[in-house]
């Protein structure tokens, strides 16, 4: 379950506790009936903001990383009073992106996730604002949400914020805009006005929220958007009745590894490939080779994410991304032998691999 800052805190940055009270009841509630609960938060620079009278949420990196410094710790300490308060142990787990992104540490994660779950201890989870940049940060913690899901195989992730779900068009501006109670095509939303619109104490929008239902629901876990201000609108969702947007699971189509790969890692470059290499990699049989990339974009190194994209075609324009996967050669040495044959490529660079991208280390788009 992921709350967002205007859930945490009021427009003034001071925390609503009746209702992180409520949500606490509701936790505790099916804690005790045996289900294994993880709580993500945001609100950790709203609180930060509010003892420090800070009048707007600061811009700069360092300005940002102070204000979470002050907030984080007394944060938590409400969850952790209020879950106490009903029977219910919880452990403070901060996380940055390199955790997600580097897979032992992802791999640490999941392990420490699990011992707490066994223990029965109720693990709540931000963002650690304290160390993160802007190049290793997840940037909303929506996304953090779908992440700590997929890493811990959840069954259903909850994405409670400040209105009710996802609607056809935003409701502040649209009055007549309808709630959408249920999504199994993600292709149809691109119609819709999904927006970045946030709350002046959060970073996230309805569009990151989406984008974290597609990640989870593409492992099989099963995600809804409601309004975490309602506390009826909790108990529904957690009684499995109608309430807020549904996202249903899709069948899992990728391991562990390849969700990481797909979601987590980020991508440090782009290979575009030729037409051969392009029907290879759609047909997810066929690793990639050097004699099918016709252009390296970006630095990288041995080890990397990269996207893989079709070579532009008479039209001047390259295709979409297909794929992505981790690449065998860094960027200088994948130069060198563009367009070889493999045992071509060995001889210029005799410890060089047979394939560019490895199928088992390829996920397809």
């Amino acid at each position: 379950m992921k709350l967002g800052s205007s859930v945490v805190a009021d427009g003034d940055g001071e925390p609503r506790l009746e209702v992180l009270a409520a949500v606490c009841d509701a936790l505790a509630s099916i804690h005790r009936e045996g289900a294994e609960v993880i709580l993500v938060t945001s609100g950790a620079i709203a609180r930060g903001m509010r003892v420090m009278t800070l009048p707007q949420r600061p811009t700069t990196i360092g300005e940002l990383q102070a204000a979470s410094a002050v907030g984080q710790g007394k944060l938590y300490r409400i969850y952790d009073e209020l879950l106490r308060e009903r029977g219910v142990t919880s452990a403070q787990v901060l996380l940055t992106f390199f955790d997600m992104s580097a897979r032992t540490h992802y791999l640490n994660a999941r392990q420490t996730l699990a011992t707490l779950l066994e223990w029965r201890v109720l693990p709540v989870i931000n963002e650690n604002d304290t160390t993160a940049t802007d190049e290793i940060s997840f940037g909303d913690n929506d996304f953090l949400a779908a992440q700590v899901a997929v890493l811990v195989a959840a069954e259903e992730l909850i994405l409670l914020t400040d209105i009710d779900g996802l609607f056809s068009a935003d409701p502040r501006r649209h009055p007549d805009a309808h709630i959408i109670s249920e999504v199994s095509d993600f292709a149809a939303l691109e119609e819709l006005e999904i927006g970045h619109t946030t709350s002046p104490l959060g970073s996230g929008g309805m569009r990151s929220k989406v984008v974290a239902a597609d990640m989870a629901t593409a492992a099989g876990i099963s995600t809804v958007i409601c309004n975490g201000l309602r506390s009826q609108a909790l108990s529904a969702v957690l009684a499995g009745q109608r309430e807020g947007t549904r996202f249903a699971p899709r069948e899992a189509r990728y391991s562990s590894f390849k969700l990481w790969l797909k979601y987590a890692k980020p991508s440090r470059g782009t290979l575009l490939i030729d037409a051969g290499a392009v029907r290879a990699v759609r047909e997810g049989s066929a690793s990639l080779l050097p004699v099918g990339v016709v252009e390296v974009l970006g630095n990288f190194d041995a080890g990397d994410a990269v996207d893989i994209a079709e070579a532009p075609d008479g039209s001047g324009e390259r295709g979409p991304r297909l794929a992505k996967g981790i690449c065998n050669y860094s960027a200088q040495e994948l130069r060198q032998v563009i367009g070889m044959k493999s045992a071509a490529a060995r001889d210029l660079l005799p410890r060089a691999s047979e394939e560019a991208v490895h199928r088992d280390y390829l996920v397809v788009d």
